[in-house]
């Protein structure tokens, strides 16, 4: 029985090998390939950025604080309207319903020597400097509105003239300069006329800065 020389059984068994070594070889890149596929189909982890940090004044406006709302110069606050018919006292007149405008009382047949009171007027730190008047005449007497203070005789600080308006209900608003008055006077409105006789009704009066 012949033998396989040596050279022929390594030739063979080399080839065995090769073939092993390539088969191998092809099922590593098979296994590689598909190894790889499986890598790219997996989704990559999100990619997580730092987020810019919120600071509460940023999140919201900081709060204002409301400023108080200004209060009034005193120069811009009105005197009150004095009805002439509610004067503490009331001396030589009458009171009778007026056709004028808000309706209300006057103070009517005024004659010379008559006057009003109004007791505690508090003119306040920011002077008077004049003052509004309400008045209706039907007469041809022109008189005198006088302002007093704290005394029916002491000297006017202010001082209307009045004539006829047209009638006894014919009302007009008159204003008249005072000198500068501050603090808390007694009122006294006085009237005189160079002629005897009614020459006035008096609706009202303010005092104005």
């Amino acid at each position: 029985m012949d033998q396989r020389s040596p050279t022929v059984y390594r030739t063979k068994s080399w080839q065995n090998r090769r073939r092993v070594v390539t088969v191998l070889g092809g099922a590593g890149l098979v296994l590689g390939g598909y190894l790889l596929g499986r890598w790219q189909d997996t989704p990559a982890e999100p990619v997580v950025t730092p987020q810019a940090v919120v600071t509460a004044s940023a999140a919201a406006p900081a709060a204002t604080s409301a400023e108080p709302e200004a209060s009034p110069s005193p120069s811009a606050i009105p005197y009150p309207v004095l009805q002439a018919e509610s004067a503490t006292d009331l001396a030589g007149v009458e009171t009778e319903g007026a056709k004028d405008e808000g309706g209300g009382d006057y103070v009517g047949w005024i004659n010379r020597d008559d006057h009003l009171r109004f007791d505690n007027f508090d003119f306040g730190e920011v002077p008077a400097g004049q003052v509004r008047l309400r008045v209706a005449s039907g007469t041809g007497i022109t008189g005198r509105l006088q302002i007093r203070l704290d005394s029916r005789d002491a000297a006017p600080v202010g001082e209307l003239s009045v004539s006829d308006t047209g009638g006894w209900q014919e009302w007009r608003t008159n204003t008249a300069a005072l000198q500068p008055v501050t603090g808390v006077h007694t009122v006294f409105v006085t009237f005189t006329s160079a002629d005897g006789g009614d020459f006035l009704n008096l609706n009202w009066l303010q005092f104005v800065h």
